[in-house]
């Protein structure tokens, strides 16, 4: 259903949607949109530095100690 709109289509409900609902509550909208989305990478890359960060806690050195080879 959705493959037949084309780019007539698309121009078509984008004048219809700024008709609606005019152009700066458009821009608002917008903006919140792009917070939005900032606010969504910055949460995974903190996400991703807190895995890292506990990965790294976790893990264990085994590389052979002095001690271990003399006993």
């Amino acid at each position: 259903m959705l493959n037949n709109i084309g780019l007539p289509g698309l121009l078509l409900i984008a004048v219809v949607v700024l008709v609606l609902f005019g152009r700066g509550k458009i821009s608002s909208l917008m903006g919140e949109v792009g917070k939005g989305i900032t606010s969504f990478k910055r949460g995974v890359s903190e996400g991703k530095e807190e895995l890292e960060k506990s990965a790294a806690e976790e893990a264990v050195d085994v590389t052979p100690t002095a001690e271990k080879d003399k006993a």
